[in-house]
């Protein structure tokens, strides 16, 4: 479906940034052929002088707002795409290929969405089905104030609504939101999370992030003063416990993370390939006339494939166990869902590995000139490293060991 982009009252004027070449796709089959493959061409276009530059990628979230890939995961009955996971994470490792602080951006907009599909019980379903509705019909990019490590941010009940008053960090993709989910604690130990136009009064959002990796991700501050935030808009109340199904957002969360890192391991492979193939010069030693047909560089690659391809088939598994938890439904049990859990640490240990040593071997291969600040191989060595520390993977390796000696199955946390 095509439609207008609709503003409220909260919003900011359309930038001229929207303009774009790339058309709105009508269809799934659209967004994942030729508007995927655009939007990656373009954004690999820019890629290296914008991780140079940092700041907001204004231009390139137009960009992906107009190629439909923002309702890739909103189901049809909502006006969206109806894309599950395998297609929302083949997404977001292709894009990571190229850019992964814009692919993180996008798999964090989905995050949300997925987390106001799961979290709450029926009172919360027709909230959350028109904040769907209206992502599709408006292409609105939401972000993330909800991160669970950072306390700042307190609730206190007033009228029939709540006041929000602190702040959070590493608020990624917020700058440049239309909509927030939002996490606070009350007063007396309670917890809940809700949904707030990035626009609403009181809402500041910081542009203070200044990682060396991942420097488009938006990822800064937001404080809130004296925010409203009303009962309707509430998607976890203080004092809910959430459901089996409802914890499978942390998953959905860690496997993007491990999304990202395979993306970023692959990216790095292929363009490190194609300069060892088309400007690397042999070692005086080796006795060849070209850099490919050295046996220890040949050797190498072949070892980096495979930690890449390691990552990539473990990965493979944990999409497909994680789509079948969310089939499930309210049906799913602990125990499958701490099998899901062990299936996505896997994963993500795996594809930490790969993109952290592939992104800093790679030079190993390609020699001093490689290291021109032309090519910005470079970024994706800092571009894993920074995102590689989002939560210890010695926990995730803990959780594996604890497993298989004793049979315990995780914990669910936001981060396991």
């Amino acid at each position: 479906m095509t439609a207008p982009v609709l503003r409220r009252s909260d919003d900011l004027p359309q930038t001229a940034a929207s303009a774009t070449t790339v058309p709105v796709a009508a269809s799934l089959a659209q967004v994942l052929g030729p508007g995927l493959d655009q939007v990656a061409q373009q954004l690999a276009a820019t890629a290296v002088r914008r991780d140079r530059e940092g700041g907001h990628a204004a231009e390139q979230r137009e960009l992906i707002r107009a190629s439909g890939l923002l309702a890739l995961t909103i189901p049809e009955a909502h006006g969206g795409l109806g894309g599950g996971l395998p297609e929302f994470y083949e997404v977001v490792r292709r894009l990571a290929r190229v850019d992964s602080a814009l692919a993180h951006v996008l798999a964090f907009h989905h995050l949300q969405l997925y987390g106001v599909s799961l979290y709450g019980g029926p009172a919360a379903t027709a909230h959350g089905a028109r904040h769907l509705r209206e992502t599709a019909e408006q292409r609105l990019f939401w972000g993330n104030a909800l991160n669970p490590a950072d306390t700042r941010l307190t609730a206190a009940r007033e009228g029939g609504g709540w006041r929000l008053q602190g702040a959070k960090g590493f608020c990624s993709g917020a700058l440049g939101s239309d909509r927030l989910t939002v996490s606070a604690t009350t007063a007396d130990g309670g917890f809940l999370i809700g949904i707030v136009p990035t626009r609403r009064e009181g809402v500041r959002v910081e542009q203070d992030w200044d990682a060396f990796g991942q420097r488009q991700t938006d990822s800064g501050t937001v404080r809130f003063d004296a925010v409203r935030l009303d009962d309707e808009e509430l998607l976890q109340v203080p004092g809910q416990g959430p459901t089996p199904r409802a914890t499978l957002r942390s998953q959905i969360a860690q496997l993007i993370m491990a999304q990202l890192y395979l993306g970023l391991a692959e990216g790095a492979f292929d363009e490190a390939r194609r300069y060892t193939a088309t400007r690397a010069r042999p070692w005086s030693a080796s006795g060849v006339a070209r850099a490919v047909d050295d046996p220890l560089v040949q050797h190498r690659y072949g070892d980096l494939w495979l930690k890449v391809r390691a990552a990539q088939a473990v990965a493979a598994d944990a999409v497909d166990l994680l789509r079948r938890a969310l089939e499930r439904g309210e049906a799913l049990t602990a125990q499958e869902r701490g099998e899901v859990a062990l299936a996505v640490a896997e994963a993500k240990v795996l594809a930490h590995r790969a993109s952290v040593e592939v992104g800093s071997q790679l030079f190993e291969l390609t020699g001093a000139r490689s290291t021109a600040a032309e090519f910005g191989l470079d970024r994706f060595w800092r571009n894993a490293r920074v995102h590689t520390l989002h939560d210890p993977v010695d926990y995730k390796l803990r959780d594996l060991g604890r497993f298989f000696l004793d049979g315990r199955i995780p914990d669910p946390t936001a981060y396991s």
